[in-house]
């Protein structure tokens, strides 16, 4: 696999790494704004947890600054599970994207 496909924060340094995990949400209700996407992911993840079964596959898509990483954290969070973050623009051919999903478990 690419290892290019992976965002990485390496270009961050331990500073800023820190002042990130102190700034990010962690949960729905430290999020702001979003409140119609934010009430669907909360119904969403409820349903999920009473079913005892994992969510489906989501995407977040919208332009800079919306909150879609953060978002995306949080229901990693929410769910008690891991996440693995790519970018769009790392993602050339569709090969590219098959073997990200190959990869995770």
């Amino acid at each position: 696999m690419n290892e290019n496909l992976e965002a990485s924060k390496d270009h961050l340094n331990p500073d800023e790494l820190d002042i990130e995990k102190k700034l990010r949400p962690i949960t729905f209700d430290d999020f702001t704004g979003q409140d119609q996407a934010l009430e669907n992911l909360k119904i969403f993840v409820k349903a999920a947890n009473l079913r005892d079964e994992a969510l489906d596959h989501t995407l977040f898509h919208g332009p800079p600054g919306l909150g879609k990483t953060t978002l995306a954290h949080i229901l990693a969070n929410e769910l008690n599970t891991h996440i693995k973050v790519t970018s769009g623009p790392v993602l050339d051919k569709p090969g590219d994207l098959a073997g990200l999903l190959t990869n995770l478990g």
